[in-house]
């Protein structure tokens, strides 16, 4: 008999069945599904997100040279500014408040700069007179907040009490509008507050009286005050004045 031609042929002559041939079980690939996998497997296989790292871990010469966004830096001062103005009754106690923070940040720009100093250094040195510890104010104090030194210091030619760093263009106000109607407003108060914190944590300056509690009787030995000191070249340049006490001067003259 002749067989079928194989065009005609529906099925092959092999041992699997019709049924087995359209079974999307069968080991063809054509037809078979990748199973899915179990929720705990799945879990498992997801990368767990890291723990963030400790401030307190980090080096701290690491960010020694790192720079702040100077558009980020004023609008986080104007927004304190701001919201230190509407819980004040007046210009003088807006001027302490700012100081009051700046004196906050002056003692951990204080702490940090010490660290830094006694683990990269083998000798470390600590000022004890008043005069170079200005000077270190100038330089590296102002370069470690605003990234450049000040621009000059100067001592009073009518009050032997008095020293003065000047800064051109202080970076804090340069983006504050200050009404007209609070010109007398310095809100380098702030910076003010910085430099009383330093001296004070190096221990030439006592503390004001706005920044611990005591009485009346308690010594003030400085006081580190900011003021307008516009000129045509510079009309923002500001004046941090430091006033100190006889104690200071006395222990001046001993130590040298």
């Amino acid at each position: 008999m002749q067989q079928p031609h194989p065009r005609f042929s529906v099925l092959s002559g092999s041992s699997l069945s019709s049924a087995e041939h359209l079974s999307p079980t069968a080991s063809s690939t054509r037809f078979s599904l990748p199973s899915a996998p179990s929720l705990a497997t799945a879990l498992a296989a997801t990368p767990k997100p890291g723990l963030r790292p400790n401030i307190y871990d980090r080096n701290i010469n690491k960010t020694r040279t790192s720079e702040v966004s100077a558009s980020a830096f004023a609008f986080l001062f104007s927004e304190v500014v701001q919201y230190t103005q509407k819980r004040v009754s007046g210009i003088n106690d807006l001027e302490r408040r700012l100081n009051t923070l700046g004196y906050r940040a002056g003692s951990r720009v204080l702490e940090l700069m010490v660290w830094r100093a006694e683990s990269s250094s083998k000798a470390p040195k600590r000022e004890i007179r008043f005069l170079p510890a200005l000077m270190s104010i100038h330089t590296q104090v102002w370069r470690a907040v605003f990234g450049r030194p000040a621009d000059a210091i100067e001592k009073s030619v009518e009050n032997e009490d008095e020293y003065m760093i000047i800064d051109n263009d202080p970076p804090i106000e340069r983006h504050i509008s200050v009404p007209k109607d609070m010109n007398q407003l310095s809100c380098s108060s702030f910076t003010a507050g910085i430099v009383e914190a330093v001296l004070d944590g190096l221990g030439l300056v006592s503390v004001s009286f706005s920044h611990k509690l005591c009485t009346d009787l308690c010594p003030k030995p400085a006081r580190v005050t900011a003021h307008h000191t516009p000129t045509q070249q510079f009309p923002s340049r500001t004046t941090i004045l430091i006033k100190l006490d006889k104690s200071v001067l006395e222990r001046e003259e001993i130590l040298k």
